[in-house]
């Protein structure tokens, strides 16, 4: 007998769903919770069993148990056995007080902290990770201190999201000391069951400077390398682009978004904005270079063309770099900006962390 597809409380397919792609949820929890979702898409019990990898009666459980208790029913419940003597807090307060300067460390091991609670390392492993605690662990983060910053977002955004009519908006940037690396032994191809390898040295012919204008509406690329990325490069790049994009009577606009890097202020290249008054300049605030969008560009031309790849010399290197511009024009897309300023002002004015005076 077909059994009825299980009715999801709301908000809880949102829930579950996140569960089964969360690489930080217990893997038995994930099981538990793509169980449920296929019992509400109506899928059999058998089909879920063979699909899930567990037991008809273990879906047959799961499903009676969130039918009972909800996405609370999931969770692990309390197991027999003697009450914990350790007391988790204890341990938690601890991992998050710095160790003191006489051990000489800058975080906490499981085997450091053990021994300092005289408690078994396990213990402390466990707890780290019920509480979602990784004192091993570092991430980095960045503040804009531009007092304009939320101007320059509301302008930059309002061009990916609205550019104006008649006009071209381009994001425009360097990607300076590109190294012509050498392998000091031929590549050996991938095969079955092995990937790609080389030789962990390499000989170092010299570096090239790659600039680079994304055309926002159709992902196209006008690109040169130059062997420095001084002022002097810059201002020919930018005729360059002028160029690729003439005045065709119709008072068309060029629009480029580009940071605050001091060859792009200098005298000369304001002197050459003022006498093209059709190309207009918008920087992006200070520390937000991922604003400008052929960052996005850089980075698959690093992946794709300059990170796995050979080069005999920097000439090598520029004919293989526009190689892959060339290529790239053929198959270009957009890259589509999805956040309004407004989401990006909120997430950006975050919370005080800390009471100390930076």
């Amino acid at each position: 007998m077909r059994v009825a597809p299980l009715r999801l409380r709301e908000g809880d397919r949102e829930r579950l769903t996140a569960w089964t792609r969360s690489a930080t949820v217990k893997a038995g929890l994930a099981q538990r919770a793509r169980i449920v979702l296929l019992a509400a898409d109506g899928v059999s019990n058998t089909a879920i069993a063979q699909m899930v990898g567990v037991s008809r009666p273990t879906v047959t459980a799961w499903r009676a148990r969130y039918d009972q208790a909800g996405i609370d029913g999931l969770q692990d419940e309390a197991r027999s056995g003697r009450p914990r003597t350790i007391d988790r807090a204890v341990i938690i307060a601890a991992t998050l007080t710095p160790p003191p300067k006489k051990l000489g460390v800058t975080h906490w091991s499981s085997r450091l902290l053990a021994s300092r609670l005289k408690i078994d390392a396990s213990t402390v492993v466990r707890a780290w990770r019920d509480y979602g605690v990784q004192p091993w662990r570092l991430q980095t983060f960045k503040f804009s201190t531009d007092p304009q910053l939320a101007a320059k977002i509301t302008d930059i955004v309002g061009l990916y999201l609205a550019p104006p009519e008649n006009a071209i908006v381009l994001c425009v940037d360097e990607k300076s000391q590109i190294q012509a690396l050498d392998r000091t032994a031929p590549m050996l191809p991938m095969k079955a069951g092995a990937p790609e390898r080389r030789t962990a040295d390499y000989v170092r012919h010299g570096t090239t400077t790659l600039f680079a204008a994304l055309e926002i509406a159709t992902g196209k690329i006008t690109g040169t390398v130059q062997p420095r990325h001084r002022h002097q490069e810059f201002l020919r790049f930018l005729k360059q682009v002028a160029r690729t994009y003439p005045d065709d009577g119709s008072g068309r606009e060029l629009h480029l978004v580009m940071d605050n890097y001091a060859a792009h202020k200098r005298i000369e290249i304001r002197d050459w904005l003022a006498a093209n008054p059709r190309v207009q300049v918008h920087f992006t605030p200070t520390s937000a270079s991922w604003m400008n969008l052929v960052e996005v560009w850089f980075g698959i031309i690093e992946r794709q063309a300059i990170h796995r790849g050979t080069f005999h010399s920097v000439k090598d290197l520029n004919a293989k770099i526009r190689a892959f511009i060339n290529g790239w024009n053929d198959r270009a897309h957009p890259f589509v900006w999805t956040k309004t300023a407004d989401e990006i002002l909120t997430k950006a004015n975050r919370q005080t962390t800390s009471a100390s005076a930076h």
